[in-house]
């Protein structure tokens, strides 16, 4: 509850500060000049591509300057409430796709409906990233780039157990699983590692079979774990798990970290996020990656991707330069060139063949409502999933209860 006060009141602060900037309305930046703001991995990684945005932006704004101003995940987000506080915001922003709602529902970004057909592939953009830029129908982010999550797995052990071929649907890593659970018959051993309450991966199985966590009907948020193809998707992981994992029921995907079991040794796969190849231990050599597979045979399983949108602060006085340099940062050859430096890009018509830009081909993002977080800050779906796995209650019971849980947030105040 005290958390739930806390975020409702600091939502307050928020709204009160983007009021009174966008009342005020200042003319804060020299004229023609665009202040971008943008994460350090663009200063290290791919410099190029952006001053080739700032090239094209430049060549079609004849005397407009950009300022590009590298910030830092780490203290990014307190950074941009300052300038909200003090009418300074830059003309753009990147922010990471999980950051975005709490900023849409505030009204601190300015609507970009009105650009989105202007935006080089956005009929195509990676489903995951384009609704976390969505609120109440209106475009307020645009895809940068994004990252997909992947089985990262043993090759050795697969091999030992006789696993010569990846699986290409659920049942047949559901088959591998009970090979590799023979092959190891350790209490600690887990041939898929899943901790039981990891609702990302649980909502994976959700959204391939149909389902979702809740959607709009006529002006409320409505759970939607309860209705049939969910409830295919929540009976699906329960499977999955019994027959895979050696986790505990209860436990939650950072204590431990999924990465450490399995550089202990007390994992043949794990689901995670791409990077997590980094962090294998002693495996490293005997380490690869493949897209975790859906029910339906040589389809991959939804995944959540992490990732970054491209906002304007609705304080800006340059919108419409701002939308511009956007549409240059995000063009197709900018997008190429990002591929070109292993980023996964914004759209599935420009997805490769790597382990990750398949994998992103299906995805998904929770709903963007203003009391998400206090749906995530609850726990209501890793007390679902504690419920199903420990046998607790039916799934039917615990997805009704979820449900019932999930709109009464959502629609709060």
């Amino acid at each position: 509850m005290r958390l739930r006060v806390f975020a409702v009141a600091a939502m307050a602060v928020l709204l009160g500060l983007v009021a009174a900037t966008a009342s005020a309305s200042p003319q804060r930046a020299q004229a023609n000049k665009l202040t971008v703001w943008l994460q350090v991995d663009a200063q290290s990684g791919w410099p190029d591509v952006v001053a080739a945005a700032n090239q094209q932006f430049q060549k079609d704004h004849p005397g407009w300057t950009v300022d590009i101003q590298y910030q830092n995940w780490g203290d990014h987000l307190q950074k941009f409430d300052a300038t909200l506080a003090g009418g300074n915001t830059a003309d753009v922003i990147e922010m990471g796709n999980t950051e975005m709602v709490k900023y849409m529902a505030a009204g601190a970004f300015a609507d970009l409906s009105s650009f989105k057909g202007s935006f080089a592939n956005s009929g195509s953009w990676l489903k995951g990233l384009a609704a976390s830029g969505t609120f109440g129908g209106k475009t307020y982010g645009v895809p940068y780039y994004a990252g997909s999550r992947v089985v990262t797995y043993r090759t050795d052990l697969f091999k030992q157990a006789g696993i010569n071929k990846l699986p290409t649907s659920l049942g047949e890593y559901t088959v591998d699983a009970r090979k590799l659970a023979k092959k190891n018959s350790a209490k600690s051993f887990s041939p898929v590692y899943i901790a039981g309450t990891d609702w990302y991966v649980a909502m994976s199985f959700v959204y391939d079979y149909g389902g979702q966590i809740a959607t709009r009907y006529r002006g409320n948020w409505v759970g939607t774990l309860d209705r049939p193809a969910a409830l295919k998707g929540l009976a699906a992981y329960k499977a999955f798990f019994q027959a895979s994992s050696r986790a505990s029921k209860t436990a939650i995907e950072t204590r431990p970290n999924p990465y450490d079991v399995y550089a202990q040794g007390n994992a043949a796969s794990m689901i995670g996020p791409g990077w997590f190849s980094c962090c294998t231990g002693d495996h490293k050599a005997a380490t690869a990656q493949f897209v975790m597979p859906g029910h339906v045979k040589g389809q991959p399983m939804p995944g959540f991707l992490g990732g970054s949108d491209l906002a304007v602060p609705v304080t800006s006085s340059s919108k419409n330069e701002a939308a511009d340099w956007i549409k240059a940062f995000t063009d197709t050859t900018s997008m190429k060139a990002l591929q070109a430096k292993g980023n996964i890009p914004n759209a599935t018509n420009l997805l490769g063949r790597s382990v990750n830009e398949r994998a992103a081909v299906r995805s998904w993002f929770v709903p963007t409502a203003k009391h998400w977080v206090d749906v995530e800050n609850g726990n209501i779906l890793r007390n679902m999933l504690a419920q199903i796995l420990r046998g607790k209650q039916t799934i039917k019971q615990a997805a009704s209860s979820a449900s019932d849980n999930i709109a009464l947030v959502l629609n709060g105040s």
